[in-house]
Parts: structure tokens; sequence; C-alpha cells
């Protein structure tokens, strides 16, 4: 892997009574089936009982991201998946 970015989305279910670890687990597979490393899956409020996955991940520089949104997006109850950082990454 050549020059890599720091990539951190949200991934917003359906509803609340979406099965969160279901989507975490289809996203790593995702992830890895797309050349990307998993550096941390975690849950985040939003409101009234909805939680968003939020993934930070090693992507290759030379390749474009917006393939994870359009990829991650196809998961079962997934509402929608928003790049929310990318960072170069330095060493």
């Amino acid at each position: 892997m050549g020059a890599v970015v720091g990539i951190m989305l949200r991934i917003m279910p359906v509803s609340p009574t979406v099965d969160l670890q279901k989507i975490k687990q289809s996203a790593e597979k995702k992830l890895k089936e797309l050349g990307g490393i998993l550096n941390k899956i975690e849950e985040q409020p939003i409101a009234f009982g909805l939680k968003a996955v939020i993934v930070t991940l090693a992507w290759p520089e030379d390749k474009d991201s917006e393939i994870l949104e359009k990829e991650l997006g196809k998961i079962k109850d997934v509402n929608s998946v928003e790049i929310t950082d990318v960072r170069r990454v330095i060493g």
C-alpha cells in the first residue's frame, strides 16, 4: 500500500430498532473486500434512541473513497453513509 489516508465514516441505520452488530459485521467484511484497513468501529448516540455506527479506517490515497459510501450503503438496514473526515496519514 502506498500513501494512505485516514477516513471516518458515519453509517446511519434505518431505525433505532436495527441490530447495529449486524451492520458492524457487514461493514467490517465489506471494508476488507474493498481493501480498507479497519482501525475502529463504535456506536455514537444521535437522538431519540437512534445510534450511528462510526468507522475509522486506513484507505489507499490513490483509490476513490466514494466507493466506500456506495458499497457500505448497500448493507441491509443502512439508511445512509457519509464520509465525515479525511486526513493524510504520516508515518
